[in-house]
């Protein structure tokens, strides 16, 4: 099995290895179990750890990901790391384990820190009496736009994939999880910034606030903005509903 840890949790080995052994069997399931199964636990200290298991691939995967591409799993640690050093939240990452045979990759799992927050954006999108809602969509405008900045491209930007956490009267900071996939820019066009956000909501009243705070702080025009966020989520609800259908009558076939 290889293990790789970030600087000062290289002690905790010991304990994610006991994890590993009762991943089955215990601890608490987050979301279902259909693709990857994440589950968290308690450490010694109390500390709760987030263990991501990556499906097992199939072969021709298991071959790329055994001796050509990066794993999940190390896409994941690597990028969390990253994103930290830049200054851009995500649950502190600990370690990566995989294990591999001739055939490639077999198992990957992520280790990370179990954040404590308050919402997710999916509860701005389902709540419209949310609490300080219209804030907390600015926040969310400026975040992505420091992101942006940033050059980073966040392929997975799904309201389910934003942790916010409330800090103060009017202060909320947030967090980036489901990192395996992300795209490095010297530079994001605005089109490559609206097909970003885009992914988040159809939500007119939602992209309203965000487009008129992220062109503001982009210095372009609002409605030209909000218009093309529109027409990009749109754009991604279409190509989202398409794939859904030919997936059903793949498996229909399969039957």
């Amino acid at each position: 099995m290889k293990k790789v840890f970030r600087p000062n949790f290289k002690h905790l080995e010991n304990q994610f290895d006991c994890i590993l052994n009762k991943f089955k069997k215990e601890g608490e399931l987050i979301g279902s179990e259909k693709r990857n199964v994440i589950k968290f636990f308690d450490l010694e200290d109390g500390t709760e750890v987030n263990v991501k298991s990556f499906k097992k691939p199939n072969l021709l995967n298991a071959i790329i990901y055994g001796y050509i591409r990066k794993s999940k799993a190390q896409r994941s640690f690597e990028y969390a790391t990253l994103l930290l050093e830049k200054g851009i939240g995500t649950p502190q990452p600990y370690a990566y384990y995989e294990n591999k045979s001739v055939l490639g990759l077999e198992q990957s799992y992520y280790f990370s820190n179990q954040q404590n927050i308050d919402l997710m954006f999916r509860n701005l999108v389902f709540d419209p009496n949310y609490p300080n809602r219209e804030e907390i969509i600015k926040q969310t405008a400026q975040f992505f736009f420091k992101v942006h900045n940033e050059g980073i491209e966040f392929i997975d930007n799904t309201a389910g994939n934003t942790l916010i956490k409330k800090v103060g009267d009017n202060d909320y900071q947030f967090y980036l999880v489901d990192l395996n996939r992300m795209s490095f820019h010297a530079n994001l066009s605005m089109e490559q910034r609206a097909r970003n956000i885009a992914k988040l909501t159809t939500e007119e009243d939602i992209n309203s606030i965000l487009a008129k705070e992220y062109a503001k702080l982009y210095q372009v025009n609002e409605n030209d903005f909000f218009q093309l966020l529109m027409k990009e989520a749109n754009g991604f609800l279409e190509r989202f509903n398409r794939r859904k259908k030919i997936k059903k009558k793949i498996k229909f076939w399969k039957k």
